[in-house]
């Protein structure tokens, strides 16, 4: 039979998705598109974005052909498993080809954190809190020592120095994440249970999605809206020649549409609420895990103290970047 379906031009089945791959791809695709944001030279080229787009499609093309379209969307495909995560915190959900209302975070509960969740989870919180870091006072003084050190001791360009650098920073900030997590998870680790610290890392990993989130809007929100608005004008000319498709393209950019302070509010919220919504979660999977009421509270003093610090960090970063 199958050498029938070969030669009817029928296709292969594909490959069981490897259990020990988990989101690792989506992981290093994340990590990768921060980098060419956040710290290649040539993140502004248009040549250069377009190779990477070609890239990126690529290898969605051989991991789907590998493991399937639905096997490789939910571990692989970097922004279709970082949307992914973001929505399983809304309250409403597709099933069954109809759209159907749930608890809000509901959704989060249910994640199955396979190899490589904890690990992208921190790449997406680490790289953001990166982004705003790097603009601020404290990295400003550090970059250009470190900087200094691969192009007058090593002799490397002033670019690759730059590069190395801004590499360096950002694998610490997404190490930092990853540290103050594991902290926390030792920490309920040593009330007891039957789980390692492994396992204790993954059945918690979905509390970081409500950070995740949290940190994109503080960090972006302001992007949004302001540059969000230059799509009135580029849809008109999208090829910058001239045209008008929509009859927008004199359309302006209005700076007005929300002060700062307005700005600040919505961070402030954000992190909050963001922070607030991981310690639900957090709560919730305790009372499943321990037996008794008295040991969940308890593991959950660590998850408050690292949900503090990861609030600290991001206000820091939203005042120093206001400096």
């Amino acid at each position: 039979d199958a050498d029938e379906d070969a030669g009817a031009g029928g296709l292969p089945e594909p490959l069981p998705y490897p259990a020990w791959l988990g989101r690792w791809p989506a992981a290093v695709g994340i990590l990768a598109f921060a980098w060419v944001e956040l710290v290649s030279s040539n993140g502004g080229d248009p040549s250069f974005l377009a190779i990477c787009a070609l890239v990126y499609f690529a290898v969605q093309l051989v991991g789907m052909s590998l493991y399937g379209v639905e096997p490789w969307s939910r571990n692989g495909d970097a922004f279709g498993v970082y949307f992914g995560l973001f929505a399983s915190l809304a309250p409403l959900e597709a099933r069954d080809g109809a759209l159907w209302r749930r608890r809000p975070l509901s959704g989060a509960t249910r994640i199955t954190a396979g190899p490589g969740t904890v690990a992208l989870l921190c790449v997406m919180i680490g790289t953001t809190s990166f982004d705003g870091f790097a603009g601020g006072p404290t990295w400003t003084d550090i970059a250009p020592d470190l900087a200094s050190f691969f192009t007058d001791d090593l002799g490397l360009s002033s670019v690759r120095g730059l590069e190395i650098t801004f590499t360096i920073g950002m694998l610490g900030a997404c190490l930092a994440v990853f540290g103050l997590y594991r902290l926390g998870i030792a920490g309920m680790r040593s009330i007891g249970g039957d789980a390692d610290g492994r396992q204790l890392a993954r059945r918690f990993a979905h509390t970081l999605v409500p950070i995740a989130l949290a940190y994109v809007v503080a960090h972006y929100f302001s992007l949004l809206a302001y540059q969000g608005q230059a799509v009135g004008y580029l849809i008109s000319d999208p090829l910058g020649e001239g045209s008008d498709i929509f009859g927008t393209a004199d359309a302006t950019i209005d700076y007005g549409i929300i002060d700062a302070n307005g700005v600040w509010y919505v961070q402030v919220v954000a992190l909050i609420l963001g922070h607030a919504a991981g310690l639900v979660l957090a709560h919730e999977r305790a009372l499943v895990m321990y037996r008794q009421a008295r040991d969940a509270t308890r593991s959950q003093y660590w998850m408050l103290a690292v949900m503090v610090g990861f609030t600290s960090l991001g206000l820091w970063l939203l005042s120093a970047g206001a400096t």
